[in-house]
């Protein structure tokens, strides 16, 4: 009896403690070619938003280089969420610094129905 209850106390603790632990580092750096890094940014972009637009058609960045993106909701209710690097940004999370290792262009869309214009809500990130 004693064994048994040593066998299940021991199998519960060790799933409490491989929930708890592991590495989470591979969601930070994916294939996007994004990666969160802990350096000082050497340039900052701000992406606006209004009622269904974005303040510029396009954001460039230069491949390589560490950059602090920030979302500014200026009127309405707003998100920014670009797919291809996997990077969402809103009222609670309105910043990330990254490094982009991946040279291209990103589609820029409204995370947030905000009514009628939403689908037109579209900007672009090009990583040169």
């Amino acid at each position: 009896m004693k064994k048994l209850l040593v066998l299940i106390i021991s199998c519960v603790l060790l799933m409490t403690l491989s929930a708890c632990g592991g590495d989470n580092s591979s969601a930070n750096s994916s294939n996007s070619g994004v990666t969160d890094t802990g350096v000082a940014p050497s340039e900052e972009i701000v992406i606006k938003a209004t009622n269904y637009t974005f303040d510029q058609k396009e954001y460039r960045i230069k491949k390589g280089d560490t950059v602090k993106i920030v979302f500014e909701n200026e009127a309405g209710n707003h998100g920014v969420l670009i797919p291809g690097l996997e990077l969402q940004l809103d009222k609670k999370h309105p910043s990330k610094v990254i490094t982009a290792d991946k040279a291209g262009e990103y589609e820029i869309i409204c995370s947030v129905f905000c009514g009628s214009g939403h689908s037109g809500m579209i900007s672009k990130l090009i990583i040169e």
